[in-house]
């Protein structure tokens, strides 16, 4: 299962250091974790340092969205640790992407490791059309705003961005792929989608044009996390 398993970030979210290592022990065929901003927090960038250890490849995903300078200067500290995928909002703007791209290169060429994949994340997955015009006063529609910010990311030279299912096959008719398309709101059929709004299936992610699916509760809590994940890893497999 190692090529669908490559596509197949987990999302350690909720979970601290030891219970996250512990995690990745019990699921021998993992290949990429995502460190996002609790674990980050609580734990330190050595995460990042035990994860890569244990040949388990890191998807740093703190979204910055800060002024351009900021930016620069927290990307270049994150291309440093190791990172393979680092994420930042692309509504920070051209300059400040341009920016955070110019520091990855720097930071790990420093660090002596590979450049890291830098995404632009566009529009959140728990965000529904309706309450994004009422909260944000953003009319535009959710699909339409995707496409800009991730147009906006492409043209700062970021190497992909991340967006919902819903909007993953049109942007894969609008962008090779080279450039990557990071899918989170992954569920199986059938199951809760929580706090997560626009969703599919990953067989559905993948078939659309989606580079990588994340998947977090559904396999960090299941009864059996290594079984949860052969299961996603299977119905992978099977739209490759």
């Amino acid at each position: 299962m190692s090529n669908s398993a490559d596509k197949l970030i987990l999302a350690l979210d909720g979970m601290d250091k030891c219970a996250a290592l512990q995690l990745v022990e019990q699921i021998p065929g993992l290949r990429w974790v995502k460190v996002g901003l609790e674990l980050f927090v609580s734990s330190g960038p050595e995460v990042i340092v035990d994860f890569r250890k244990r040949d388990v490849r890191v998807f740093l995903d703190l979204k910055f969205h800060d002024i351009p300078v900021t930016m620069e200067g927290a990307c270049l500290q994150a291309a440093r640790t190791g990172a393979e995928m680092i994420t930042v909002h692309s509504c920070a703007g051209i300059n400040a992407l341009k920016a955070a791209k110019a520091a990855v290169v720097q930071g790990s060429g420093e660090a002596g490791h590979p450049i890291p994949t830098l995404l632009g994340v566009t529009v959140l997955t728990s965000w529904a059309q309706n309450r994004f015009a009422k909260e944000l006063f953003i009319d535009q529609p959710l699909d339409e705003r995707v496409q800009c910010l991730a147009r906006l990311a492409a043209d700062a030279g970021l190497d992909g961005c991340v967006c919902s299912p819903q909007e993953v096959g049109s942007l894969r008719k609008n962008f090779p792929n080279s450039f990557e398309l990071v899918t989170p709101g992954i569920r199986l059929k059938g199951s809760d989608i929580g706090d997560q709004v626009r969703v599919k299936s990953p067989s559905e992610a993948i078939s659309e044009g989606a580079s990588r699916i994340v998947v977090g509760r559904p396999i960090t809590c299941a009864s059996d996390p290594e079984m949860a994940f052969n299961d996603f890893c299977r119905e992978l497999k099977l739209v490759q």
